[in-house]
């Protein structure tokens, strides 16, 4: 594990390709919205939607778990950005 770098103006700089970062992010919203769904449905007894969106939130959940992971192997420092 490498130290933490920082820019010239002292942020900190973060390991991440965009596309990763977009998964992470629309994806972290799309689990409260299914969770929400999720709810609803089940209160409502929309076995099939409940079902529906358990799916779509496995598919959210692994894309997010990919993109963590793909984070993670590519390491750190200037050379892991090539």
């Amino acid at each position: 594990m490498t130290e933490e770098q920082r820019s010239p103006t002292g942020k900190p700089m973060v390991e991440a390709t965009p596309m990763d970062v977009i998964y992470v992010r629309i994806g972290s919203f799309a689990l409260v919205f299914c969770f929400a769904v999720l709810v609803l449905s089940f209160v409502g007894r929309l076995w099939w939607l409940t079902g529906v969106v358990l799916a779509i939130m496995a598919v959210v959940g692994t894309a997010m778990l990919l993109a963590v992971r793909r984070q993670k192997r590519l390491g750190g420092g200037p050379q892991s950005r090539g």
